[in-house]
């Protein structure tokens, strides 16, 4: 499967504008302006800040709500590894909440029963394309005074009641990656109402910059003052998670296109979800009214057991489907945890810390049930293929 059907916008364009200005690094500011400053126009946020990854959004989130040694972040086991990565990198504790066996997403209630007097942070993440629950998740945000990050690396323009996702927490990460709605092929950007968030998670991804302000990345603004010899750089710690700008020219221009993006994830979704009617072992994930999901995958619970999930998907390849996504192992039982490798981040922290089975049992009896099918396609057309496949697969085994 070729991409290309993805750049067919001012990718080019902006690419050539980066080049021939003399292709700046993000410091110069000019392409990664301009994309921060769309994509807060759609995301209905007055801060965006482009970042390298979407892991380095969601670490200088962390970073700006003051995460730090010994912290606690409530986040759910269900999901990318850059979600536990991120906490750890921070010297924090992961404490992870269980999820809702019909949206797969992470469970309130849980939350609540895990919040200690140590909790910094909660961040729910907007599985599949899904946002979570926020309501409740929000009230005990304000109960506890623990602000909310939400992980929407997923889940671009998706709503929450009819609300855009980035309206309701006090942050909002998304990714760029090439699998993601939009791409800059790698990438990220967060996003903020909060200047002194926005400062901070600026700071952060741009080695601590003094002159760095809440919206704008450019350092040398003034070149009377950033060349005195006695001008003092930095004032914060940072790393450089910088975008490079040919990456935001990609990231504007496919801002621009995002309705287009997200109508079509929409219109291949629902061609799986015809496809699937009246087979009452795939389980799709549910979208409450309200909601909407804009399918970073179409997913399903696979609750047949006379066919085991891999002959199932041996099969829906032999139809000429792709192949079926499995679910990431969860966090806790991934090797790096399992074998205890974590704990030589900081074995001080770390060294009395296990995480033992059960711990979150509705994650862990969904997690070897779930389905991914792709709707990453360039058209219906293209991704009719593969629901055909899936049509056939369901006969076979009827």
């Amino acid at each position: 499967m070729k991409n290309t059907w993805r750049f067919t916008g001012n990718e080019l364009n902006y690419l050539r504008e980066v080049v021939d200005s003399g292709f700046g690094s993000g410091t110069s500011g000019s392409m990664n302006n301009r994309f921060e400053q769309a994509f807060a126009r759609k995301s209905s946020s007055k801060y965006a800040i482009t970042f390298n990854s979407g892991t380095g959004t969601l670490q200088a989130a962390l970073y700006a709500v003051g995460c730090g040694y010994g912290d606690e972040v409530i986040t759910t086991p269900l999901t990318v590894i850059s979600n536990l990565d991120v906490i750890l990198a921070q010297n924090a504790i992961p404490v992870f909440a269980d999820v809702d066996e019909n949206t797969f997403n992470i469970d309130p209630a849980d939350i609540a029963r895990k919040i200690t007097p140590r909790t910094k942070a909660i961040v729910p993440v907007a599985l599949y394309g899904l946002c979570c629950d926020m309501d409740p998740i929000m009230e005990l945000s304000r109960k506890h005074g623990i602000p909310v990050i939400m992980d929407a690396a997923e889940a671009h323009m998706a709503e929450y009641k009819g609300r855009p996702i980035a309206e309701i927490a006090q942050i909002t990460s998304y990714s760029t990656e090439n699998s993601k709605h939009i791409t800059t092929g790698d990438g990220g950007i967060v996003v903020t109402d909060n200047e002194h968030y926005a400062t901070q998670m600026r700071k952060f991804g741009s080695l601590g910059y003094a002159a760095l302000p809440a919206g704008d990345g450019r350092i040398r603004r003034n070149k009377d003052i950033f060349q005195n010899p006695s001008y003092k750089r930095h004032d914060a710690f940072g790393y450089n998670f910088r975008m490079p700008e040919v990456a935001a020219a990609l990231g504007l221009a496919q801002t621009e296109r995002m309705d287009w993006f997200i109508d079509l994830r929409l219109k291949i979704a629902a061609m799986y979800a015809e496809a699937i009617k009246g087979c009452n072992y795939l389980v799709p994930q549910l979208t409450p009214p309200g909601y909407k999901n804009t399918y970073w995958t179409y997913t399903c619970r696979y609750e047949r057991t006379d066919v085991s999930w891999s002959d199932f998907r041996a099969k829906y390849v032999d139809f000429g489907g792709d192949g079926i996504y499995a679910a990431w192992a969860l966090l806790y039982d991934e090797t790096v945890v399992t074998s205890g490798a974590w704990k030589k981040i900081c074995p001080p922290l770390y060294e009395s810390i296990n995480f033992t089975r059960p711990l979150c049992p509705v994650a862990e009896r969904i997690q070897p049930k779930l389905m991914q099918f792709v709707t990453n396609y360039g058209s219906p057309d293209e991704a009719e293929v593969h629901v055909e496949a899936l049509r056939k697969t369901i006969r076979h085994f009827s």
